[in-house]
């Protein structure tokens, strides 16, 4: 996050608290700026307090290569207390100095240019994207091209939740519209004609798409690909990450960079990321290039699952990034050794809902696939492919009578045990643990 915030930063002000002194985190932020290049303002608060120690902060920067002006560097050091508001002007006025010494103008009258912030699948509202706009103004109804996605503004809202119709330059936005879920750092640009826009978005997923494939790999299974790696075979484990939001991304492919860089023998690659539901198009990815698809709140759509059973693709699903670190750790030891192995059982849709005196909303699905069992399966909630709950069934009826199993192509009647948020159109997905011999 701080990355991303420095590269879309025109002047990063560094706040360091005057009595605790430069963090890890400081320094964190400091190499970012570096790497973005951007100018910087340090700002040393708390100086109202009786342990506050400007110059040692100074010194500690001094030590990371950020000299401020006093001591003959070029970097602009403001003291002010927050809390007791002393200084905040001259805060201001120097941001306003630094902004006029680098020239920073915006044109209002331009279409829009931005940078996507965050962008996630909204299981009401679609893909939302956060977008901070850099020059031009932003209006409803404009057309836009986001990286490889396209789209019209419905709607927009500014960071207090407020509607708005237009969003001017340095203004941050959540923008609703878009016809697929972009990427973070990936540039708003708005076009005249949508079609355009959409060519433009396809021709990128292929170009992507093509580069990805090209990018070399091994492997068909994740068993398969451990057994390579303990034989010394192969070096490198290939992945395609989707997940329910950016976020995510951002967190497992900052996890696996930290693998990588801990070990040299094996080195794990992302093919491909995305947010929303594994696509049919992912596992033909995964076929052509030899990866394991990992799905963190994120799942197959039916036409993907097919495919994938078909084809013996594997996929594996996470909803904490600790388990996933764990095993990607074990994975490129070669020493994967699960001892429980997930089976999925039956699918099924929601057709109807009913709601009970006592609040319990019972779901009316169809079976589409397999079987559903009162006792002994877990069940997932999926919207768009992606998972919005994982409990328990706490009742299943056919008609009024209470039954231990139901299976493809009959309706029955569900509760979701702890679960009231169930909406027509869900997907229902049946799997029980089981306990298997480990196999490498």
């Amino acid at each position: 996050m701080r990355a991303r915030g420095a590269q879309v930063t025109d002047i990063v002000v560094l706040v360091v608290a005057a009595d605790d002194g430069v963090k890890p985190q400081t320094e964190e932020a400091i190499a970012h700026v570096k790497a973005a290049g951007v100018p910087m303002i340090v700002a040393i608060n708390k100086i109202d307090l009786p342990t506050a120690n400007p110059d040692r902060i100074k010194q500690q920067l001094a030590a990371l290569d950020v000299i401020v002006e006093e001591y003959g560097g070029n970097v602009p050091c403001v003291h002010v207390s927050a809390r007791q508001k002393i200084n905040i002007d001259g805060l201001l006025e120097m941001i306003l100095l630094v902004a006029d010494l680098e020239d920073l103008r915006a044109n209002p009258n331009a279409p829009a240019v931005g940078t996507i912030i965050e962008a996630k699948l909204d299981k009401s509202r679609g893909p939302v994207a956060t977008v901070l706009i850099q020059n031009g103004t932003l209006h409803l109804e404009d057309n836009v091209l986001v990286g490889c996605v396209a789209g019209k503004i419905k709607s927009m809202f500014s960071d207090s939740g407020k509607r708005l119709r237009h969003a001017e330059p340095s203004t941050p936005v959540e923008i609703i519209g878009l016809e697929g879920v972009p990427q973070a750092g990936d540039i708003l640009q708005v076009m005249d004609d949508l079609v355009v826009a959409r060519e433009i978005a396809l021709q990128r997923q292929r170009q992507q798409r093509a580069e990805a494939m090209a990018a070399s790999a091994r492997g068909t299974s994740l068993e398969e690909l451990f057994g390579k790696v303990k034989q010394g075979q192969v070096k490198e484990l290939n992945l395609i990450l989707k997940a329910d939001v950016q976020g995510s991304l951002d967190a497992i492919a900052h996890l696996i960079e930290q693998l990588n860089q801990s070990q040299s023998e094996v080195q794990t690659r992302i093919i491909h990321r995305g947010v929303g539901a594994i696509t049919e198009g992912d596992v033909n990815l995964a076929l052509a290039s030899h990866a394991i698809i990992i799905g963190f709140n994120a799942r197959p759509d039916p036409a993907a699952r097919r495919h994938a059973e078909q084809h013996g693709i594997d996929i594996r699903f996470y909803n904490i990034i600790y388990q996933l670190q764990d095993d990607l750790k074990k994975a490129m030891a070669g020493m994967l050794a699960p001892t429980f192995k997930e089976v999925v059982e039956g699918y099924a849709e929601v057709r109807n809902i009913f709601r009970l005196p006592t609040r319990e909303v019972v779901a009316g699905v169809y079976v589409t696939d397999g079987k559903i069992t009162r006792t002994g399966q877990n069940v997932r909630v999926l919207r768009r492919g992606v998972v919005i709950h994982d409990g328990k069934i706490s009742s299943l009826k056919r008609f009024k009578d209470d039954v231990r199993e139901v299976t493809a192509g009959y309706e029955c009647g569900l509760i979701v045990e702890g679960f009231n948020d169930i909406e027509i159109g869900d997907a229902l997905e049946f799997y029980r643990q089981e306990q298997v011999a480990a196999t490498l």
